[in-house]
Formats: structure tokens, sequence, C-alpha cells
């Protein structure tokens, strides 16, 4: 990885900055399948939840999965299923 001179906050800010674009991509391409992620990318929604809920927990923050995945999906993860999955 290409050694960038950024001081730990900008790092940090931009990561997120990031995180919350693809967070948002996810949910305004509600066509695109958690499986069709999942076989191209090795990753999907769900993944990004846990992973979410797992560096809270890193942190000692216990966050329940249902919360995780309505902050991933933007919807209750039923309503999605409901809704969008095929």
């Amino acid at each position: 990885m290409p050694a960038l001179d950024l001081d730990d906050q900008t790092r940090i800010e931009l990561e997120a900055a990031a995180f919350r674009r693809l967070v948002q991509h996810f949910r305004d391409r509600t066509d695109v399948q958690n499986k069709d992620v999942m076989d191209l990318a090795g990753f999907c929604r769900n993944c990004l939840a846990k992973w979410y809920r797992a560096a809270a927990a890193e942190r000692g923050l216990e966050l329940a999965d249902a919360d995780v995945r309505e902050m991933v999906y933007g919807m209750p993860y039923e309503q999605w299923k409901a809704q969008f999955q095929r």
C-alpha cells in the first residue's frame, strides 16, 4: 500500500466517508442481490454489518444484529428481504 502523508484523524475521516458512501451505494442498489455481491466480491451487506458489529465489540460496545443490519440496509432487514430479495 502506498504511504500517504496523512495524519491519523484525516485518515479516519476519509475511511469513514468511504464507508458511508459504500453503505449508501448498497442502499441505492437494491437491484443487486447479496448473493451476487458475495460471488463477485467475497462479501455482502450482511458481512459489512457483521464487521461493523465486531468493530463495536472490540471497543466494548454491544450492538444487536438487527440494529446494525438496519444501519446498513436503511430499513429493517426483514422488510428489505420482503421488498428486494429475489
